[in-house]
Parts: structure tokens; C-alpha cells; sequence
């Protein structure tokens, strides 16, 4: 039985992960990449080690499956774009994005002309093509949409080392929601801290060691016993004074991180609080 064939719109650092997990793995053939700049689909082509750059959308071949790995706000825009340029020679492939916000939903334009279609939202920290794949190895996987496409999904990133389990699609927003939470505002968070401390008088080359520490610690504390009882600090203390205080003195710092700390603070005492009262 041959491989699917596979082409990718869209070359950023999802799409180049998937599409060279694809190749390295032999699960399919990468064919045509596409994308809105021709020497970001140049590039990807490097990375991958195969895949023929396109400079348009109906310059790219037929294929089994086509992965359209584009921000969110363009999901809708080229879907009905890729309609518009292969029209039913689209019938029976299958069609899929990697919005964690999305739901397959978006693709219809190309499901009413017979595609199968699909989301894919892998939780990684995908900060480069290169940590992606290096990365990839037990990434949880969310799927969602048309049977036939999530059941090729689900072996195809089963075999590249990612573990699926499906997502109702109403609940894709508070699910994508959670995992911003989980990464990006963890990296937000961290933009703050350091700012901070820079502000305070810590040493430049101390920064790292101190991020490092504080990160490695609770991150370990967190996967063995859970956000309640790793949680620390004052307001888990139920230290009011101090953390009142303390909110003074970062709301005098920067108006924006005070309201955040002040925010945060409050949701630590309910966690702790929740945490002692659950069975």
C-alpha cells in the first residue's frame, strides 16, 4: 500500500515539525509546500529534505491529505482560497488544521466539496522547527472533526510518537484556553519576573540560576502532587499583609503586573483553600 501523499500550506514552525516528522517517520510523502512568502516554502523544503516549493495554490499537485498550517485568523480565508483553486479535484482528501481554538468547522467550504476535514492540535511549545521534532516524542495530541479524517490523524500521529485523544468541538475554546495558561502566560509570567528583578538590583548573571531553580522546582513539584499542594508563597499562606504590601510596591513598579499579581494572588488563596477542603 503506498504512502498518502501530503501537501502543506502554510511553512512555520508547525507546519515544517509535521511535515519533516512525516518524512523521517516514511508515514506519508511530503509533495507540495505552500506558502504566502515563496522562500518561507523554500526553506521548508531544506529543513523537511523534501517537498516541492509552490508560488500559488493551484500550482500544487493532488494529495491525499492537506495540512493548513496557518494562524488562526487565515484558517477560514484559505480554506475557501484552496476551494477556489482545486475545486472537486478536492473530493475525498482529507483536510486539516492545527488550531487548538479552531474547531473543523472552519473548513467547510472544502467538506462541501467532499473533503474530509479535521483539526490536529498538538500541545508543544513549538519555539522552533528543530525543538519540535527533537520535541515530539509523547506530545499530547487533540483531535477533532469528521471521522474518516480524525481516525487517519490519530495513526498517523500515534506512529510519529504523539498521543491523540479527541476534543469535542464546542469545547475547543476553554480547551485551547487551558493551554495557554499552562505555556504562554508561563512565559509571560517569566518576562515579568526577570524584568523585576533586573529592576531590583539582582545581578545580570544571577537571572538564569534563579529562573532556572525557581522553574525546575515547581514544575517537578507540580507533576508529583498538583497545583494546590505545590503551591507556595504568600497568599498560599494566607499571608494578607504581606501580600497586600507587596502588591503596592509592584502596582508603584508597573501598573499592568500589579493588577496581574493582585489577580494572581487572589486565585492562589482560592486554589489553596480548595485544595485543603477536597477529599
Amino acid at each position: 500500500m503506498r504512502s498518502p501523499k501530503v501537501n502543506v500550506i502554510g511553512c512555520g514552525r508547525v507546519g515544517q515539525t509535521l511535515a519533516a516528522l512525516l518524512h523521517l517517520h516514511t508515514h506519508a510523502q511530503v509533495q507540495d509546500l505552500y506558502s504566502r512568502s515563496f522562500s518561507s516554502a523554500e526553506q521548508a523544503a531544506l529543513f523537511v529534505g523534501t517537498g516541492k516549493p509552490v508560488a500559488a495554490l493551484a500550482q500544487m499537485r493532488d494529495a491525499d491529505v492537506w495540512l493548513l498550517s496557518v494562524p488562526d485568523a487565515q484558517v477560514g480565508e484559505v480554506a475557501l482560497a484552496l476551494a477556489e483553486a482545486q475545486g472537486a479535484k478536492l473530493a475525498g482528501a482529507i483536510v486539516f488544521h492545527n488550531s487548538g481554538f479552531l474547531s473543523a468547522a472552519v473548513l467547510q467550504p472544502l467538506q462541501t466539496l467532499g473533503c474530509h476535514v479535521a483539526s490536529a492540535h498538538p500541545v508543544l511549545n513549538f519555539a522552533s522547527p528543530d525543538t519540535g521534532v527533537r520535541q515530539f516524542t509523547g506530545t499530547p495530541c487533540g483531535l477533532e472533526g469528521d471521522a474518516l479524517a480524525v481516525g487517519w490523524l490519530h495513526t498517523a500521529l500515534t506512529a510519529l510518537g504523539g498521543r491523540c485523544f479527541e476534543i469535542a468541538s464546542a469545547d475547543k475554546p476553554l480547551y485551547h484556553a487551558a493551554a495557554v495558561f499552562s505555556s504562554n502566560f508561563t512565559v509571560v509570567l517569566q518576562g515579568i519576573a526577570q524584568d523585576a528583578w533586573r529592576s531590583a538590583g539582582v545581578p545580570p548573571e544571577l537571572i538564569r540560576p534563579l529562573t532556572e531553580a525557581l522553574l525546575t522546582s515547581t514544575v517537578d513539584n507540580v507533576l508529583a502532587m498538583g497545583p494546590a499542594q505545590a503551591l507556595t508563597g504568600p497568599a498560599a499562606r494566607g499571608d494578607t499583609a504581606v501580600v497586600q504590601a507587596q502588591a503596592r510596591v509592584v502596582q508603584g513598579w508597573s501598573a499592568p503586573a500589579g493588577e496581574v499579581y493582585q489577580t494572581l494572588s487572589e486565585l492562589a488563596a482560592k486554589l489553596k483553600k480548595e485544595g485543603h477542603t477536597r477529599p
